[in-house]
């Protein structure tokens, strides 16, 4: 079934409670009215096709219940990772169980907020948008308030990864206009709203835009879009979300399975192979030496094998919580 995404009346999903504080929560109280909508919702959900998904429907799964879309996808790009950055901090790609409870959900029927909110000193944790290959958006400004593409932090998609080794953009993923088309959003901000890249629809110029790279379309229909400069993506929220702890809630979930890595001056990336199956070889320079990282990471497990040099390689393995 083919969707076309529109503006319309406010849609509080979930009553604006986390699916996973929800479950948490019914453990401890939170009502069955609330726990049986929910159990509903993912029950009647159904698989759809909605534009600019639908052109990595191999790799994304959309479906639609009641009030709103969920997208799924293992958190994993197709394209080359992690080459490109110049402040790295030791994390690495790894799958990321966006599935079931834990998919990224967008508003059927966005609507536009009396009070919008930037980004700046706002939502610096999470994620903002989700890009069409199932790949999260976050702030352009990282959780320092900086930009994350000027300090060297971002390879040469806008990618990096974050503390629960998550790849995720800080940048708009402008490469994916080639491959949705000019008519099909290349992500949807976390509000409902689409984002489209550097054209309007109809691919025309982009029209003026206000503070969040967004503006009203044809028919009164208001879009974001992505561009070469800050704020690269949403500028903030023209729709109604609500902030929660920094972020925008719900949100998809992520679990460090190791502690913070340090960041590695003077480290660069010269390859991330994706062998398949959670198999990944990075490998990068330090002071003329080269390190290999060949590891294999699920949804239980990640195990790491690290060659310096010509050194013994050594291993570690960790267990990750998915829930």
């Amino acid at each position: 079934m083919s969707l076309q995404h529109h503006d319309g009346h406010e849609v509080r999903h979930l009553s604006e409670i986390s699916r996973r504080s929800l479950l948490k929560g019914f453990g401890i109280g939170v009502g069955l009215v609330a726990f049986s909508d929910f159990i509903a919702e993912a029950a009647t959900s159904q698989t759809v096709k909605l534009p600019g998904f639908s052109a990595f429907a191999s790799s994304v799964k959309v479906t639609r219940g009641a009030n709103y879309y969920l997208i799924e996808s293992n958190g994993i790009p197709a394209h080359q990772m992690m080459v490109g950055i110049k402040s790295w901090q030791e994390q690495i790609p790894t799958p990321q169980p966006y599935f079931g409870n834990n998919a990224w959900s967008l508003p059927i029927k966005p609507a536009l907020a009396a009070t919008p909110i930037s980004n700046v000193g706002n939502f610096l944790r999470g994620a903002i948008a989700i890009a069409a290959n199932g790949i999260p958006i976050f702030n352009a400004l990282n959780n320092r308030g900086d930009d994350a593409f000027l300090a060297g932090e971002l390879d040469n998609f806008g990618g990096h990864c974050g503390q629960a080794d998550d790849y995720h953009y800080h940048t708009a993923p402008l490469h994916l206009q080639s491959v949705v088309g000019t008519t099909s959003p290349i992500a949807y901000a976390l509000d409902g709203f689409a984002i489209y890249g550097a054209l309007e629809p109809d691919g025309t110029p982009i029209n003026k835009l206000d503070s969040y790279n967004g503006h009203t379309y044809k028919k009164g229909l208001y879009h974001y879009h992505g561009t070469a400069t800050y704020p690269y993506i949403n500028g903030g929220f023209r729709g109604v979300v609500t902030q929660k702890d920094g972020q925008v809630d719900p949100q998809a979930a992520t679990h460090a399975f190791r502690p913070s890595q340090a960041p590695l001056p003077g480290a660069t990336i010269t390859s991330c192979r994706n062998l398949g199956n959670g198999h990944f070889i990075l490998t990068y320079t330090l002071n003329g030496q080269v390190t290999t990282i060949d590891y294999r990471a699920d949804f239980s497990t990640v195990t790491i094998l690290t060659t310096v040099g010509s050194s013994t390689p050594t291993q570690q393995v960790f267990k990750r919580v998915v829930s």
